[in-house]
Order: C-alpha cells, then structure tokens, then sequence
C-alpha cells in the first residue's frame, strides 16, 4: 500500500549559488559520502531528501542527515534512512521506499514512492 509520495524539483545553477553562498551547506545536509559528488548529483539528492520529507508529511525535527541516498552498483538510487526520519517512517507504517532521481537541463527532479502499511506501528 501505498503511505505517502513526495516530488521536488532543484534548479542546480541556483543551488550551487546557494552553496557557494553558504558552505556550511554542504555539511548540514549531506552525509560525508555524498559531499564529494558533483553539484548536479548534490541537487538530485537534495530534490529526493525533499521528496521524503513530502512523503513522510515534513515532520518536526527531521534531521537532514539522517536521510542519505545510496546508488548501487547498477546506478540504481535508494533512499536510507536512521534516527529522526527512520522514527517517522516507522510512525506511518513505511516499510520500503521507492526513488527515482535525474538531472538534465539546468534540474534536478525526485520522486519517492513510501510503500508499508497504514497507520501507526507504535
């Protein structure tokens, strides 16, 4: 069943802006194994941890590194999750997510399907 669904859209030009405006950026959002990747691949992560908070309904005291996008050997994107936005998912039942992320053309766009069961697991 399907719990929530979350999509953003990320300008990368002003997001690299944004950046370089301010660096503390990069760590308040980003999982050091993210941090190194290259600012069309930051806004696609940014755009899909958006995408989960939409998903998950923004709750309070969400913290932006407990949300982390994986890629496996494939290419394939994942979305991880601990802590803060681990006890969210598990408040509304979200047992798995489903993320598609691309960048082309000046943006980058996530979509994140929450699939579990409904209401709260206690």
């Amino acid at each position: 069943m399907i719990v929530g669904i979350g999509v953003d859209v990320v300008d990368i030009e002003r997001f690299r802006a944004q950046l370089e405006r301010t660096p503390a950026l990069l760590e308040r959002l980003f999982v050091p194994a993210e941090r190194g990747l290259p600012t069309r691949s930051l806004a696609a992560r940014f755009a899909a941890k958006e995408a989960v908070a939409k998903a998950l309904g923004a709750p309070a005291g969400m913290n932006w590194q407990h949300c982390s996008i994986a890629v496996d050997e494939s290419g394939a994107p994942s979305v991880v999750v601990e802590a803060t936005v681990a006890d969210a998912a598990r408040a509304r039942g979200i047992q798995a997510w489903h993320l598609s992320i691309s960048h082309d053309g000046g943006l980058a766009t996530a979509m994140v399907v929450a699939e579990g069961s409904s209401g709260t697991t206690g």
